[in-house]
């Protein structure tokens, strides 16, 4: 039962692997990138490590996976983190932001729509 438990694991946590690896081909920009690498990679790594711990079962493997997993959660957010702050330290701007970076003094799309039906009605040059 340990090894089906076990294969369970080890294929929940390769197939999250493989969305990480996926994700960070396919996103747009380093920001969301991150993400896929961070917390889809931590999970299936933790899923990796958790069956390892079943498969074996002893005190020193279960002890060490417990170990990887828990420096795993400790240092991909920190990572994350630093990742992103040196991106925005760089000039990257993230991905949908594009056009109010373009021009930082027009105003967002809510506020022109807002402007636009707050305005006074000019009266027709014909009356």
């Amino acid at each position: 039962m340990s090894e089906v438990i076990s294969a369970i694991l080890l294929i929940l946590g390769g197939a999250l692997s493989v969305l990480a690896g996926i994700g960070i081909v396919r996103l747009p920009d380093v920001f969301i990138r991150m993400h896929a690498a961070t917390k889809v990679g931590t999970l299936g790594s933790g899923f990796i490590m958790a069956g390892a711990a079943v498969f074996f079962g002893t005190s020193e493997v279960i002890i060490l996976t417990v170990l990887i997993v828990f420096f795993l959660l400790l240092t991909a957010p920190i990572a994350a983190h630093m990742i992103g702050r040196a991106a925005l330290r760089l000039g990257i701007v993230p991905w949908g932001e594009e056009a109010r970076h373009a021009d930082p003094d027009a105003p967002r799309e809510e506020e022109r729509n807002l402007d636009d039906q707050n305005a006074p009605r000019q009266p027709d040059a014909g009356q």
